[in-house]
């Protein structure tokens, strides 16, 4: 699918889409307890029926009445074996379920598509195989994977994926036995990880604490309580967040958007767009679970990527209206999400005649800002990677870009990719006031 991106800055009001973080959190828990559970889940998106599929695939029934993602676990009518696992693109679903189906014993094959198969599953994979599982050959899809996980202790990297981190908290309180996660290096995006413990508590499991991870003392159990609700995404709010603070060349300087169903108590790591977006110098008020962003000159400033690796397509957007050079640290691990996202965002940001260039571990965008010019669009296409992240960053960009000489509308090409987290994108866009045609 193609969307043409005519400029036109955005405004007014949209709720936050559901946290698809969040989403697989509470499933796989519901999937996991004791009794039946609902979640309140108000939209959806290709991540979450992956998940869905899944641990429906395993034996768990789990049916949509409203709002509702009605959980009936795995438990109530037996684990089922020899199962296809189709987890999509998603590599959540992959690396939570990983482990899970190991401590489960369940002799199941993980099947992917789009990059998921050539995104690394290496250390999990060979600290599974060191407790007893029986995996494929690590890195092919299909990949079976049979169980009779050894309890123990768990050693990890923090640094390649908090995914398999959160993969052994979901799994090891299965194996009614001592077991412990030890965490070596600098662990990468550590709020992820406090996700998956507020979810783990929902369900009454809370590991031990401990200098270098987690231990369990094998009498842990999955207890479901009636109802859960999904949070708002604050990944996703970022993108409208962002395009709420992109200077205004024409037309009203001072309108302003609003997203609304965020938690400021949440522990989603990405809720760092409002500090950051202040620091840009953007306008920010908060009333309740409504943020609302007013633009104003931007500055460039300098971003630790650590923590928030999916906000940096976003980010550069931001960046590219802010005089100065905005250096973005730690942005390695972005090689190996849906696409490259540094060389992707690189070509993002040429598609509008921004310079950037980037290393090993850093990105620097030198900004135009309201002193350097606005960026234009300079090039008629501009090609996703199939990256939900890459499709959103670019028509958010457009909307507040100039045209060129030969060029006054955007198309973007894969442009279905948002389907991944936010299948609604482009009729949000729109309720904003942007112009977004399929061409």
């Amino acid at each position: 699918m193609q969307i043409k991106i005519t400029p036109k800055f955005l405004s007014g009001c949209v709720p936050a889409p559901v946290s698809k973080s969040a989403a697989h959190r509470l499933l796989i828990c519901a999937a996991l307890g004791d009794k039946p559970c609902n979640i309140r889940c108000n939209g959806t998106n290709a991540d979450i029926e992956a998940t869905v599929a899944c641990l429906s695939a395993l034996g768990a029934d789990i049916r949509r009445k409203g709002e509702l993602l009605c959980v009936t676990p795995i438990s109530a009518g037996g684990l089922r074996s020899g199962a296809t696992l189709d987890c999509g693109e998603s590599g959540s679903t992959l690396r939570f379920l990983l482990p899970v189906v190991c401590a489960l014993n369940a002799d199941c094959t993980l099947v992917g598509h789009g990059r998921l198969p050539s995104r690394p599953l290496s250390p999990l994979y060979e600290e599974l195989v060191a407790h007893n599982a029986t995996l494929g050959e690590n890195g092919k899809m299909p990949l079976f994977a049979s169980g009779n996980l050894s309890a123990g202790v768990f050693t990890i990297d923090g640094g390649v994926s908090s995914q398999f981190i959160s993969g052994l908290l979901f799994s090891l309180p299965l194996l009614h036995e001592p077991a412990e996660i030890v965490v070596t290096g600098k662990l990468e995006s550590a709020r992820y990880i406090d996700l998956t413990l507020e979810a783990l508590a929902a369900f009454g499991i809370v590991p031990e604490k401990t200098a270098t991870g987690w231990r369990f003392d094998g009498t842990e159990r999955y207890c479901s309580p009636a109802e859960l609700s999904v949070e708002g995404d604050w990944s996703n709010a970022a993108f409208w967040l962002v395009a709420g603070a992109l200077p205004r060349t024409t037309g009203a300087s001072d309108a302003s958007l609003t997203v609304t169903g965020l938690r400021e108590d949440s522990l989603q790591g990405d809720k760092a767009i409002i500090p950051l977006l202040r620091r840009f110098g953007a306008k920010v008020d908060q009333d309740g679970d409504a943020y609302t962003v007013t633009a104003a000159p931007m500055q460039s400033i300098e971003i630790d990527a650590a923590d928030i690796p999916d906000l940096v397509p976003i980010l550069s957007v931001a960046a590219a209206f802010a005089l100065g050079e905005t250096v973005i640290h730690n942005i390695a691990r972005l090689r190996i999400k849906e696409s490259d996202r540094v060389a992707t965002v690189l070509f993002l940001l040429g598609a509008f005649g921004v310079s950037a260039f980037a290393d090993e571990n850093t990105l620097t965008i030198i900004g135009g800002g309201s002193d350097g010019g606005t960026p234009a669009i300079s090039a008629r296409a501009l090609d996703s990677f199939n990256d939900h992240r890459i499709a959103m960053s670019a028509a958010v960009f457009a909307s507040a870009a100039v045209g060129d000489a030969e060029n006054d509308a955007l198309v973007i090409e894969m442009a279905e990719a948002v389907r991944k987290s936010y299948p609604d994108f482009y009729d949000r866009y729109r309720s904003l006031g942007g112009i977004a045609e399929e061409v």
